[in-house]
């Protein structure tokens, strides 16, 4: 088990997303997601996050309730704050939001002290517990102002309580994050889809930020929603159809994997990991067999003649850090 930055929270180097459970773009059962969540635990996985904006809360009521059989110290969780959820007689479903649910709320955004407060009641009501181990401010992109200014003390004060053992933010960039990293007392960071086999905008500042500062990051969307996972035409990369020259770059590193012996899908958590900041790398799963492929995947050695010769291709910068026995 790593532990976030100097907080003491423990995390296990493969984590489990829950926004998939929570119906992301399509339909999940709910035994196919309790199976999800059971698979999680027994490939060892100890480290859980979630968020109220997954299915409108379906994530965290689901996450809950499949890790309830098991003794609390045993598992770290998370969850995020900055968007509210109110009741509303809309009708209809959640798909323009990206989750296969009935929109039975919408989201409010909010990053005040009072509105952090609320929502993460709000969370331990839906998990049925009565703490959560990390709280992120979740997405603060357009409203950086009120997240710095009242959203990020209102979750010191939190840990300062001993409400929460760890804080931090989650978004799909690196730049804020860095900014968090500098100017506040985070013990963590979530950077999704920005440091990955294709998009390393996070090595620049955000990581040697983290190193500096002992700060932890959790990282995101290895597979950058899919190309890294199964590069062929079609696929998608953040959540949109690949660009072409993304597809080339990702098929050349495919057909590197494949003399080397192993899958894309292993070299890409095995990059993640690799990074003396990442403390963490979180992956969504749909199903059973997809979580025990990830962390057959995960377990997986990397030759380092494969980090060579993408280094040698020019697909990889030399000065990314690759372990010497990738794992």
């Amino acid at each position: 088990m790593n532990r976030l930055g100097r907080s003491g929270v423990p995390v296990s180097p493969l984590a489990f997303g829950a926004a998939v459970i929570g119906n992301l773009f399509t339909e999940v059962g709910e035994e196919q997601a309790y199976e999800t969540v059971a698979a999680a635990w027994q490939q060892g996985i100890r480290y859980f996050d979630t968020a109220p904006h997954y299915g409108l809360g379906l994530s965290e009521r689901r996450l809950g309730a499949a890790l309830r059989e098991h003794p609390r110290p045993q598992y770290t969780i998370s969850t995020k704050v900055g968007r509210r959820l109110e009741r509303t007689d809309r009708g209809g479903d959640d798909l323009a939001d990206g989750f296969a649910v009935p929109a039975t709320h919408r989201r409010v955004w909010d990053f005040s002290a009072d509105g952090v407060r609320r929502s993460l009641e709000a969370s331990l009501e839906r998990l049925g517990l009565d703490r959560v181990d990390v709280v992120y401010l979740h997405d603060p992109d357009d409203h950086a102002e009120q997240a710095f200014r009242e959203g990020y003390p209102a979750l010191e004060k939190l840990r300062s309580e001993g409400v929460v053992g760890a804080i931090g933010a989650g978004m799909n960039q690196a730049e804020m994050l860095t900014r968090f990293v500098r100017d506040t007392d985070v013990d963590v960071v979530l950077c999704a889809g920005r440091y990955t086999l294709l998009d390393q905008d996070a090595r620049a500042e955000l990581l040697p930020a983290a190193v500096e500062r002992g700060v932890s990051v959790v990282v995101g969307g290895a597979f950058n929603s899919g190309l890294l996972a199964d590069p062929r035409p079609g696929a998608t990369f953040n959540y949109t159809q690949a660009p072409a020259e993304l597809l080339d770059r990702a098929l050349r590193m495919k057909e590197i994997a494949d003399r080397h012996g192993i899958t894309l899908r292993a070299a890409a958590l095995a990059f993640c990991a690799a990074h003396p900041a990442v403390a963490s790398v979180l992956v969504g799963a749909r199903s059973a067999a997809e979580v025990r492929d990830c962390a057959e995947q995960f377990a997986t050695p990397v030759p380092a003649a494969f980090w060579q010769e993408l280094g040698d291709t020019g697909l990889l910068a030399p000065e990314e850090p690759s372990p010497e026995e990738p794992s």
